[in-house]
């Protein structure tokens, strides 16, 4: 192995790699927020209140809706039996979920919900009459709920992807069900033996999850501009309104709105972490029964259950497959339409001429995906080399600032980012974009493979040593190849990231550089 001689000068050549520009960011977002007549006129616009109601409600009923689903659904695949097929097999189901980005699902949604949206088309004219399109709230609903549903249905596969990389550990897994097995033959039904027992152990391993969970519902832009609502819009939206506004005044009321955010953040944190402790599902969200003296029912093939809802969890699963299923329906139905009049089911013909458009527009698909490798191999290659290199204390010091841009508002972030770019002079240059993009992916990928480094077993770097093996031949041919899923999960994720990034390219960028998602938006 190398020695800390070498391997320290490396690990803080790393850390001020990717510590620098984090902390510049932060420092250029804190100058914008130091501006006293932008904190007053943001405390005098009588739409700040409306907006920062609805972005605390949408926030956190969509955090806490997806935690809870993915709490019950984690159980349930904990607790499945082989006729259970479709909660048995949950983890092949999070990658196509996970593959379709936030935006994408949005537009989708909207094209099934909208009042000339295909629900309705499937109900007109015979069963509601109408032959126009009705004035309803469907999308962009002063309630913010088509913006709840859209985020509580992404958020789920993501929070249950942390769950169950979690749970696919050997040790972890084969534990777990032990508990859960023994608390069942003392009586305890197997629902209660989850929440009792079970889930107060994942719980703390979804906190980072969790904040990134909470952090983006608070604070997103591009969903909102699609699907949220409009009269008036969360306070991330005026944020990014104000801040696209020329006059100073306004920029600084939008560095301010994004400051605001980033204190009720902080104080969701705090309240969602007093609130879900794992003392309070042992003893008070859930009663301790008596012991029942009787022996479990038994299931063919060993395994006790009781009622752990595992039917209705693979409704709620099959549910979710569903609506993820229509919403990709719309959105290849919507690109191959023509003319389509309220109320035909189907349209009038098919057309080819927006994938047309949108092959022909090469440019964008090329820096979209240019982008997304790029930041997506970099943010790799520097998360494996902190792993390796950097001693356990210098990863837990360094790692809150790693995640920061999961702790900050994507606007608030973005202006920093933007402010840095301005200062370094790399605004609007491929450099400055690839930078934004990566910082903004090193967290995810950090968070992907952190797990997977710790559970390796490093027993097999000392057998290697023994048998005379060098350090790189044990990482080529050992520990990467054994690490490979997590790896190429932590490529997958990391390009995903790059790819949904809409601020960062629009401020960064200058608006020079144009992604199917800057596109779609």
């Amino acid at each position: 192995m190398p020695q800390p001689e070498t391997r320290h000068p490396a690990a803080l050549a790393l850390a001020l790699l990717a510590g620098l520009p984090l902390a510049a960011s932060l420092g250029a977002a804190l100058q914008a927020g130091i501006d006293r007549p932008g904190w007053t006129a943001l405390w005098r616009d009588p739409q700040t209140l409306p907006a920062l109601a609805l972005s605390l409600g949408t926030g956190l009923l969509s955090t806490l809706l997806a935690l809870l689903a993915s709490s019950w659904l984690l159980g349930a695949w904990l607790d499945a039996s082989p006729s259970r097929g479709l909660l048995r097999h949950l983890p092949r189901w999070l990658g196509p979920l996970l593959a379709l980005p936030h935006v994408a699902f949005a537009i989708g949604l909207v094209a099934l919900i909208a009042p000339a949206g295909w629900l309705l088309r499937l109900l007109s004219p015979w069963a509601t009459g109408l032959d126009q399109p009705p004035p309803w709230p469907t999308t962009q609903d002063p309630w913010g709920l088509g913006l709840i549903l859209v985020l509580c249905a992404k958020e789920i596969p993501f929070l249950l992807w942390a769950g169950v990389a979690h749970l696919s550990r050997a040790d972890v897994a084969g534990r777990l069900r032990r508990e859960l097995a023994l608390a069942h033959t003392l009586g305890c039904p197997a629902a209660t033996a989850w929440w009792r027992i079970g889930w107060p152990q994942v719980l703390p391993r979804l906190w980072t999850p969790l904040l990134a969970v909470l952090a983006y519902g608070l604070t997103v832009v591009d969903v909102a501009l699609v699907i949220g609502p409009a009269a008036p819009p969360t306070l991330a939206t005026l944020a990014w309104q104000w801040l696209q506004d020329p006059d100073p005044l306004r920029n600084a009321q939008g560095a301010a709105a994004g400051w605001l955010l980033a204190a009720l953040l902080a104080l969701c944190v705090l309240a969602l972490r007093a609130a879900l402790h794992p003392a309070r599902w042992r003893g008070l969200w859930v009663r301790p029964r008596p012991l029942a003296m009787h022996r479990p029912t038994d299931e063919p093939g060993g395994n006790p259950r009781s009622a752990l809802p595992g039917n209705p969890a693979g409704l709620l699963l099959g549910l979710l497959l569903g609506l993820y299923l229509a919403v990709a329906l719309a959105l290849a139905a919507g690109s191959l339409s023509g003319p389509w009049p309220f109320p035909d089911l189907l349209p009038q013909h098919l057309s080819t001429q927006a994938w047309q458009s949108v092959l022909g527009s090469g440019r964008t698909l090329w820096t979209t995906l240019g982008l997304a490798l790029a930041a997506a191999a970099c943010t790799g290659i520097w998360v494996v080399a902190w792993l390796e290199l950097a001693p356990a204390s210098w990863q837990a010091t360094a790692r809150p600032l790693l995640l920061l841009p999961l702790a900050l508002p994507g606007v608030l972030w973005a202006l920093g980012m933007h402010r840095l770019a301005l200062q370094t002079e790399l605004d609007a240059a491929v450099a400055g974009l690839w930078l934004a993009h990566a910082l903004c992916c090193l967290p995810y990928v950090l968070m992907t493979l952190e797990g997977a480094y710790r559970a390796f077993d490093p027993r097999l770097a000392q057998v290697s040593a023994t048998l005379g093996l060098a350090r790189w031949t044990f990482l080529w041919r050992i520990k990467w190849p054994l690490l490979r899923a997590p790896l190429a999960a932590a490529g997958a994720v990391g390009a995903a990231v790059s790819v949904a990034q809409y601020l960062p390219t629009l401020y960064v960028g200058g608006g020079r550089f144009e992604t199917v998602t800057t596109e779609a938006v």
